[in-house]
Order: structure tokens, then sequence, then C-alpha cells
């Protein structure tokens, strides 16, 4: 199987794989308080341990807390627990095709946009980083994505939010409606990150109406 014919999960899986072993198990990440062995041990738990996946879906709101505290209890045991070594062979390896997300397809779904962000999360976090190009269909998917992820930063603009591609001609999406809208444009990567709360790292261009208080 040729690279371009690999799934955007799987190319950016087997890219997260290779950084993490470069990198060690010390190295910052974008998540605030995660080395890069708390990051592995992210991924390995998301992927081998169903029991944790309310806790992620769930984390923000208010019934979360006590689902989420659960999923990071199996991160902390597996990180102490598991080489580092063999938990980047985890994350490379992908979970078991018995699991729902080793299913072919849906697995590419759930997986491409999630490690598509923590590869980022692990790359900014190193000096010298660079925006990397991507493929037109890979932007697409992303551009997806960001627009779902927008909906939990839209409380935060009430005068309204626009996110504007800037790879591609077209109009804005209009996220929230309002009379002096924040408009965020980039390139779809650099929009998710973004909308994901990254927004330290992505390299959009905020313009118009403030955040609320």
């Amino acid at each position: 199987m040729t690279t371009s014919s690999r799934s955007l999960a799987a190319r950016e899986r087997a890219a997260l794989a290779d950084l993490l072993d470069a990198l060690g198990p010390d190295a910052p990440t974008c998540c605030e308080g995660w080395t890069t062995a708390h990051l592995a041990a992210h991924l390995v738990t998301r992927d081998r341990r169903p029991d944790a996946g309310p806790g992620y879906a769930l984390e923000k709101m208010p019934v979360g807390g006590a689902l989420h505290a659960h999923a990071t209890r199996l991160e902390d045991r597996l990180r102490a627990s598991t080489p580092y070594p063999e938990l980047v062979a985890r994350v490379r390896s992908g979970p078991p095709r018995w699991l729902p997300t080793g299913w072919p397809g849906l697995g590419d779904v759930v997986n491409g946009v999630e490690f598509a962000v923590h590869h980022e999360d692990a790359r900014r976090a190193q000096p010298g980083w660079e925006p990397r190009a991507l493929p037109l269909a890979d932007a697409d998917t992303l551009w997806g994505a960001a627009q779902l992820f927008a909906r939990t930063a839209a409380p935060r603009h009430p005068g309204g939010l626009v996110l504007q591609r800037s790879d591609v001609p077209g109009p804005g999406r209009r996220i929230r409606a309002g009379s002096s809208p924040t408009t965020v444009e980039g390139e779809p990567l650099e929009v998710l990150l973004w909308t994901s709360g990254r927004t330290d790292v992505a390299r959009v261009a905020v313009r118009g109406g403030a955040p609320a208080e």
C-alpha cells in the first residue's frame, strides 16, 4: 500500500509514533501538563479501553467529571506500569480489530482528526516547528471537523463566529449568527487547532468582535 493510498488516520498515527519515538518520554507537548509519555498513554487508553470513552466524550459536560477522572486514572496507571517504548509501539499498532476503534472505515473516521491534532500537539511544542502542507482531501476532512469543534467555541463569541478557509476560495462558514462576528481565517488544520483550544499555536488571522468575558 502506498503512502498516498493510506487513510489520514493511518498516516497521522504512523507519523506521530515516529515523532514520539524520536522525542522520548519527557518532551513537552501543547497539552497543558502533559509530556510525550502522557500523550502516548492517553492514545493507548483511548484505543484499547472502551470504558474510558465516555470520559473523553463528556469531559466538558457537567456530568463528565467522574467519567473523565476514571479515564485519567487509567492513563496514569498505564503510564506508570508500561515502558515508554512499549507505549509507543502500541500507539503505532493501534487498537485490536475487535474494538470499534479498530474497525476499518469507522476507525478511520474516529481517529483521523484525533491523530492529526495530537501530532501537532507534539510537533508544535518543539523548537523550530513549521506548519505542514497537507493534501487537499485531508484538508477537506479537517475543515469539516473544524466546523464541528467550533460549536463549542461559539458561546464565547456572542457577536457571532465565522470560519474562513485561506487555502481555497469560497464563502466563510457561519457558526453563530451575530451583529459583530469574529472571523477566524486560516488553512483547515490551523482553524481546527484554534477551534479545539490550541489558540497559542494555531496560525490563523482573527478579526472582528471580542469574545465574551
